[in-house]
């Protein structure tokens, strides 16, 4: 087995000096009291503020994955779509070469084109319809979870004040 790579000059556990449970206690790591003195500052609920990000965070993860499943669900039906187009090319082709007169030819030609126009535009229009479903359900997300996010921000404000 290979030695993991240290390093001679300087041998610490990064995992331990950036404890990232420290980042986000700031109550514990800094205390404004101590800073002001005898001046009254209001107090901030830091806690509350940290849940309601944490909220948002969670609705917003919520959110990309969605999205994701959606666009992969798309691509799949425009996969799925574009298979089935080049088979039934194939096969009209063979219907077109087949025929014998010139304009047998031309006229199944004719036919197989304006179908596959149609099926393409149909396609197309399903595609479109979906990623505009998709979309609206996402600006709805977003914006019932910001105007939550407001009024919870209004909440820890008012009882900042009520606490000063």
């Amino acid at each position: 087995m290979s030695k993991p790579f240290t390093n001679p000059f300087f041998e610490a556990d990064m995992s331990k000096v950036f404890d990232t449970s420290k980042f986000f206690d700031l109550s514990k790591t800094f205390d404004m009291s101590k800073m002001t003195g005898p001046c009254s500052i209001p107090q901030f609920d830091i806690e509350a503020a940290f849940a309601l990000q944490r909220k948002n965070v969670e609705a917003f993860t919520a959110l990309s994955q969605t999205a994701y499943e959606n666009i992969q669900s798309l691509w799949r039906r425009q996969t799925d779509s574009c298979r089935q187009m080049m088979e039934e090319l194939t096969q009209s082709m063979q219907a077109t070469i087949t025929s014998p007169t010139t304009e047998g030819k031309a006229s199944k030609q004719a036919e197989v084109s304006k179908a596959a126009l149609d099926k393409y535009m149909a396609s197309l229009r399903d595609a479109s319809e979906t990623l505009a479903k998709c979309n609206s359900q996402v600006m709805e997300t977003v914006s019932t979870r910001m105007n939550d996010s407001i009024s919870e921000l209004r909440g820890i404000v008012k009882k900042t004040d009520c606490a000063a």
